[in-house]
Order: structure tokens, then C-alpha cells, then sequence
């Protein structure tokens, strides 16, 4: 599990520099075009929004797979280590449910339902863009199981 993990977590690394640096092109690029030769590139602004919604998605299932998301520390801190633990199993629970019910199946739904409207620049159906809930909710929900595994590892020992 430890050797699948990683493969992902380099895998979306390295897919969302890819994304960051494609995004940093496209917006420079779409300021040249603006400012400096007054005729604004239209795909340029789409596209760099589209891939600013599959960052967002997949640099959250990334973050959330590392543990690195944001959570409220002072109220955990109170209790002992034991306790600690099942709340941050319990948290681990929630936002699993939240993947699987408004990400996976949600985002199926939505992502389905938009494959037949297509974006007017790009001529790329919405569904694709859409596609990046679902995907990232599995990866939620894989990372879900790691974590899960590795806490209760912890409340073992």
C-alpha cells in the first residue's frame, strides 16, 4: 500500500506542477497579448481556468492524502493521545462521507450531465472539466484508507 501511495503522491506532484507551470505560460502569455499587443487571447483565459479547477481539485486531494490540511488544533490538543487519535479518525470519516457523497457521486452526476454542453472557446465538453470531482473524491477516499490504516497503527502501539 505504501509503494501505491507513493507512486500517486508523485504522480500528483508532479501532475500538478505540470498544471501550475502550464497556468503561469498561459497567463503570461495572456498579459503579452493584452497589454502590450492590444488583442486579447480568449482561449488563453479558458484554459488557464480550467486547469485552475483541476489544481484546485487534485492539490486538495493531495494536501488531504499528506495530512496537511487545514484543522483546528487548539481543541484537539486538550484531550490525550488516544483520544487525539479517534478524533482525527473520526475527522478522517467525515470528510470521506463528504468525498463519497457530494465528490464521487455528485461529481459523476454533474460531470455526466455536462458532457453535452461544450465550452465555447475550447469546443471541449464541460464534462471533462467536471471530471476532476469524481477523480479527485477516489483520491480522497484512497488516501482516506492510508491514513485510517496508519492511525490506527498508531492507536495500536
Amino acid at each position: 500500500m505504501k509503494f501505491i501511495r507513493s507512486k500517486i503522491d508523485s504522480f500528483l506532484q508532479w501532475f500538478c506542477l505540470i498544471i501550475v507551470s502550464a497556468m503561469s505560460i498561459l497567463v503570461l502569455y495572456q498579459v503579452i497579448t493584452r497589454y502590450i499587443f492590444n488583442a486579447p487571447s480568449n482561449i488563453s483565459e479558458v484554459v488557464a481556468r480550467s486547469l485552475f479547477v483541476w489544481l484546485t481539485m487534485f492539490g486538495g486531494a493531495f494536501v488531504f492524502g499528506r495530512r496537511e490540511h487545514m484543522n483546528i488544533e487548539f481543541i484537539r490538543s486538550k484531550f490525550p493521545p488516544k483520544i487525539k487519535i479517534c478524533i482525527e479518525m473520526f475527522s478522517e470519516l467525515v470528510i470521506a462521507v463528504f468525498a463519497v457523497l457530494v465528490m464521487i457521486i455528485g461529481g459523476f452526476w454533474q460531470a455526466s450531465n455536462q458532457m453535452i454542453q461544450v465550452e465555447s472557446m475550447t469546443q471541449i465538453p464541460m464534462g471533462y472539466i467536471y471530471s476532476a470531482i469524481p477523480i479527485s473524491g477516489i483520491l480522497i477516499l484512497f488516501y482516506f484508507a492510508c491514513n485510517t490504516y496508519d492511525l490506527y497503527r498508531k492507536l495500536k502501539d
